[in-house]
């Protein structure tokens, strides 16, 4: 009996070890693109962008949530917005005229939200060497799926447009165009 349970350990191990669900790699939004060329030439730098205090990227019991190439989710941020504004034609060069730094003041998501939904809401500051600032706020609802492999996996892959739609609603704010004066 107990060389059974002593092979038959190794197989459940195996089959219930958890994953790590990536989110895919950022695509420049249109709609973002079309938003920072009618603002004009800018030269920016995009900063540190602080993780919030508690985020935690655990997805069920099925393993955690992480960003292509093992970028954190802050990380994952600053670099869509550093390529929409290059894709915009923005400068990021050696000595721009502002710095845009942030902080996540909030970064969630549920995986079980009614019974196969999920969401992301991410609270974001962008803070400008010039002393403005400007809140940007994401809720964003997808379908998640009842199996745990599932729902993580739709749940990262749903942070990619979540982070579109939050760079979307920043740069169209009328509060962005004053970060860069």
């Amino acid at each position: 009996m107990k060389l059974r349970f002593s092979l038959l350990l190794p197989v459940v191990v195996f089959l219930t070890a958890c994953s790590t669900y990536t989110t895919p790699r950022y695509a420049s939004y249109a709609d973002t693109h079309v938003a920072l060329k009618a603002i004009g030439p800018m030269s920016v730098a995009i900063g540190q962008i602080d993780e919030p205090a508690d985020f935690s990227a655990s997805c069920r019991a099925a393993g955690p949530l992480s960003g292509p190439d093992g970028m954190t989710h802050a990380a994952y941020i600053k670099k869509a917005l550093e390529d929409e504004i290059k894709f915009a034609g923005g400068g990021l060069g050696a000595s721009p005229q502002r710095m845009i730094s942030g902080r996540l003041n909030r970064l969630e998501f549920s995986s079980t939200k009614g019974v196969t939904g999920g969401a992301w809401d991410i609270d974001l500051t962008l803070i400008s060497s010039n002393g403005n600032s400007l809140n940007a706020i994401e809720h964003y609802e997808f379908e998640s799926g009842f199996a745990a492999i599932t729902a993580c996996k739709q749940t990262a892959e749903a942070f990619f447009p979540a982070v579109q739609n939050l760079i979307f609603k920043a740069v169209s704010s009328p509060g962005f165009r004053p970060l860069l004066q």
